[in-house]
């Protein structure tokens, strides 16, 4: 289902060494941030990369007018500076987002106004869930679903709007995620408030190029070192050194980064095995379903009929809307899809998936909406090299190793990273970037 690749991230795969210090593993913003620091620190480093593109799940496309879209991961949070100090040394051109204060909520063609009980009590249901992400937990939370303590909150619609909030954040089957998990996420990435806001939130700022750019500018300071293409199928430890095989060849190193996804982990044939904490957290873990498209007009023409774009359409599937059109144009109105029925999209032709999405956005933004100039869409529990999106979770009852943020704890000459590795912001762009950066102090120190 997804569109084509973009002619961002082409690295070259020309000849490199066979042998190298230091073998990343992934070439998303978490591989090529470590690689990158590895390379200006002067030790020799190789990405192995399994697709046919650098970014992991950061994806961006050129539409057919001419702008950038992004596919996978967008969005620079007020609190997001890493990712924020990536896109100025690049020269990324950041604007802030259009919107305003609250969204529009749809129930089919009514609009859920903001002074309904149902309001009321799903705003009640968040200011409660905020103060308990602070709290120690009871244990049994760990093993109640968030399915679970939802079927206990009072009104179809404040249930369905819970639903839909948790689906668009977290990608969940909420059936196989705990409460436990969901307040430890609340907490580590920033708040409700923070997450579910634009101005001064976590979807404050967008780059007109696209994030695209900043993968782009990572992979061309390392050049050649970048080998697109390269699936790892075992990494082998003895005396002599690390042995990776991949699809194309074999490289020799001393220590490894690994950043794949940790539900992808069992692709891999480690040898010896990886202790039995690391491998459940293969185990017990699962990426989240996560449908994401981008309609394309010459203009934002919607904000001449509506000043708030941000709509929340509760009918199934459960659609986020947002307005991510650049400054000067065009307009770009993105739609995100989350959780299980971002997988019943796969069964839909191209066409009736378009028009599942655009559908009910008729009656708010006029019939202008079903005919965009440009159609981008991406699944990404469909793209094997990733698994989904945005970040792996972890099952019910699973041990504090598998729970967010994941254990990165080195095993031998094997470190870790990853957004899910991250202690600040797991599960964004600004995580994988610090995860990067803290793997790569942890091999300098091991190096010396």
């Amino acid at each position: 289902m997804s569109s084509k690749d973009s002619p961002q991230n082409e690295a070259t795969s020309g000849s490199a060494p066979t042998t190298t210090t230091v073998a990343v593993v992934g070439a998303g913003l978490a591989g090529l941030t470590a690689a990158r620091a590895l390379h200006r620190a002067g030790v020799d480093v190789l990405v192995l990369e399994a697709a046919d593109r650098s970014g992991g799940r950061a994806m961006s496309e050129t539409t057919a007018l001419g702008s950038r879209v992004d596919l996978g991961g967008q969005w620079i949070g007020h609190d997001h500076p890493r990712v924020a100090a990536l896109a100025d040394e690049l020269g990324a051109t950041r604007f802030r987002m259009h919107t305003t204060q609250r969204p529009t909520i749809l129930d089919g063609a009514r609009r859920v106004s903001l002074g309904e009980p149902s309001m009321m009590v799903t705003a009640t249901v968040l200011l409660g869930l905020e103060a308990l992400s602070h709290l120690h937990p009871p244990t049994r939370w760990d093993t109640t679903t968030v399915a679970d303590w939802l079927a206990r909150v009072p009104g179809r619609t404040p249930r369905r709007m819970l639903e839909l909030a948790a689906m668009t954040s977290w990608c969940a089957d909420l059936d196989r995620l705990s409460v436990q998990a969901m307040l430890t996420l609340i907490r580590l990435q920033g708040g409700l408030r923070n997450m579910m806001s634009t101005t001064g939130g976590a979807q404050e700022s967008l780059l007109v190029e696209g994030i695209g750019t900043l993968v782009d500018g990572l992979a061309a300071e390392l050049g050649d070192r970048v080998r697109l293409g390269h699936r790892v199928t075992s990494i082998v430890e003895d005396t002599d050194g690390i042995t990776l095989t991949t699809t194309a060849d074999a490289i020799n190193a001393t220590e490894v980064v690994v950043t794949v996804p940790p539900p992808l982990l069992d692709r891999i044939d480690f040898q010896p095995s990886l202790p039995p904490a690391r491998s459940a957290i293969a185990a017990r873990t699962y990426m989240g379903s996560v449908y994401k498209a981008i309609a394309v007009f010459p203009t934002p023409f919607w904000r001449d009929r509506t000043e708030n774009t941000e709509i929340m359409v509760l009918d199934a599937p459960g659609i986020a809307v947002f307005d991510t059109s650049p400054p000067d144009g065009p307009g770009h109105l993105c739609m995100l899809v989350g959780g299980p029925p971002a997988r019943t999209l796969d069964n839909l032709d191209p066409s009736s998936r378009r028009e599942t999405i655009l559908g009910p956005l008729v009656s708010r933004l006029g019939t202008e909406i079903l005919e965009p100039v440009s159609w981008h869409e991406k699944a990404w529990h469909l793209d094997d090299n990733v698994g989904g999106g945005y970040t792996a979770l972890p099952e019910p009852g699973t041990t504090t190793d598998s729970n967010t943020p994941m254990t990165f704890t080195p095993i031998g000459h094997i470190h870790w990273a990853g957004t899910e590795t991250a202690t600040d912001h797991p599960g964004y762009l600004d995580g994988a970037i610090e995860s990067g950066n803290r793997v790569a102090h942890e091999i300098l120190e091991a190096l010396a």
